[in-house]
């Protein structure tokens, strides 16, 4: 061990402990999308998890991993100020305060864990592994607690990698544990002042870019053809009186086939209808007329009762009402606030209410049953992608279909992230994703996460592609969460209990 080495984690004073972690967390968020940099996502988790497992004592380990999760969730998440500015005139000034409370609020669930692993552990080098374990599990607990929130985990820099693969066997949080893992050990020689195998080990991940790149799954020949539609309607225009015409027109120009045969499907995306699903006869004729025979599914709204439902219509040949699915898991101070009826006596209404009062959450997932070689589909519709577990609670799906409108997420990052997210979805079930977006990126995705096809952001376009085979069932489709976090919570506590009989390296009050 080199013990100036060694020394110089520990000497570091408070305030540039901060600033190294601060930066840190900026650059374990290139991992993501659209930076796609998943080489220095990995080194700047090492950086952090050495800086937290070095401080000295409880607290500073714990302000150390929040100013690095809120330096992460701020780069990686900048675009949650992107709604704000739809209506600048209205919520414009809010925007700081979100980003400030969503990248601090989020950084809580690595803070804890920073605290816990210096309070249990005196043991430097069992605590950095002891670090990967507890961050592990509470950005797992990160996907549940209020809602949940599992967007810019650290296994997501891992989609544009050649290990994205492994989702098929460990699902997300199996690539975090990965992640946080790997990165423990180098934090561990970096502690140890063992520069040339820290350096070594840093360089390995450029090895696997040697790995051959995974071949697409092979579709046949009477596989059916389904039509992406993208109207690309501007979020400060969509809903416009003098708009709302000009875009509908746009998605029934895009939806019709000037010659050959129709497709088998044609998908819009969300609340692509500018009418009440109950008051649309007249025009889901029109869209019967330009769809050729084809069904369609489509993203709209309608009440059921007095309860306002973001809903998916599925819609036969003569575009009449098959089917509808309702979103079940809204978006919190987005489809509804929190508080119901005091937020609004208060007049507080979510960003994204097109209905007053809010949506209301339907009963839950459900697969839509088209028939023939479309078989069944599981929907989700935008921020539901986000959350691997929902497609476990009903019977195995042929194929996944994900309507969103990403015009709220602006045009830097949150699109691609969106996008990187459906790709994660597709490995972890062997299940092609066909995505509908309204201002893109609609894409075609197969059961290996591939992008065979997509329609590139903020243009107009439709996109006939045909549906990639489902693969068999994967092992984490069969299995879900529980076995990976169950091995993940045995590893800590293995680990802090062999830290604990290990030397003391500082006071940990």
């Amino acid at each position: 061990m080199s013990q100036s080495g060694a020394r110089w984690w520990a000497d570091l004073r408070l305030r540039a402990r901060l600033a190294l972690a601060a930066l840190a967390g900026a650059v374990a968020a290139l991992g993501l999308a659209p930076f796609d940099l998943w080489f220095l996502g990995w080194l700047g988790f090492a950086l952090l998890m050495a800086l937290a497992a070095s401080a000295p004592g409880p607290r500073p380990a714990a302000w150390t991993a929040w100013i690095g999760g809120a330096a992460h969730f701020a780069v990686a998440l900048h675009w949650i100020v992107e709604p704000f500015f739809v209506d600048a005139a209205r919520h414009g000034w809010m925007a700081p305060f979100a980003l400030a409370f969503m990248a601090g609020g989020l950084a809580l669930f690595w803070a804890l864990p920073g605290w816990l692993a210096a309070r249990l552990v005196p043991s430097r080098g069992a605590r950095v592994l002891a670090l990967a374990g507890l961050l592990a599990l509470s950005e797992a607990a990160r996907g549940v607690v209020l809602t949940g929130f599992p967007w810019a985990q650290p296994g997501h820099g891992l989609i544009a990698s050649p290990l994205l693969g492994l989702a098929a066997w460990s699902g997300p949080h199996g690539l975090t544990a990965l992640v946080l893992v790997a990165a423990a050990v180098l934090a561990a020689l970096m502690l140890r002042g063992s520069v040339r195998a820290a350096a070594g080990l840093a360089m390995a991940p450029l090895l696997l870019l040697m790995l051959p790149a995974r071949t697409p799954a092979l579709i046949g020949p009477d596989a059916p053809i389904v039509r992406l539609v993208q109207p690309n309607a501007p979020q400060h225009l969509k809903w416009r009186q003098d708009m709302i015409p000009v875009f509908f027109q746009r998605a029934l120009d895009l939806s019709e086939t000037a010659s050959g045969p129709a497709p088998d499907l044609i998908v819009w995306p969300e609340t692509t209808l500018p009418v009440l699903l109950e008051d649309s006869a007249v025009t889901r004729a029109r869209i019967a007329r330009v769809a050729g025979g084809a069904q369609v599914l489509l993203g709209g709204q309608r009440f059921e009762g007095f309860r306002a439902r973001n809903t998916a219509a599925l819609l036969d040949a003569e575009g009449m009402i098959r089917q509808v699915y309702d979103k079940h898991h809204l978006v919190p101070f987005g489809e509804y606030m929190p508080g119901g009826p005091t937020a609004e006596a208060l007049g507080l209404r979510g960003m994204a209410e097109v209905l007053a009062g809010g949506y209301s959450p339907g009963p839950g997932p459900d697969l839509l049953e088209i028939g023939g070689a479309l078989g069944r589909v599981f929907p989700m519709i935008c921020y539901e992608a986000i959350f691997p577990g929902y497609i476990r609670e009903v019977p195995r799906p042929d194929w996944m279909v994900h309507l969103t409108n990403d015009a709220w997420f602006g045009q830097v990052s949150g699109p691609y992230q969106h996008l990187a997210l459906a790709r994660l979805r597709a490995v972890e079930q062997g299940l092609p994703v066909l995505r509908a977006a309204n201002t893109g990126i609609s894409a075609v995705i197969d059961g290996r996460g591939l992008v065979l096809a997509s329609l590139p952001l903020n243009e107009a376009g439709a996109l006939d592609a045909a549906l990639p085979p489902a693969l068999p069932p994967t092992a984490y489709a069969r299995t879900g969460d529980w076995p990976i976090l169950l091995l993940v919570l045995l590893a800590t506590v293995a680990c802090i209990g062999t830290g604990r009989r290990g030397p003391t390296l500082h006071p940990t009050g």
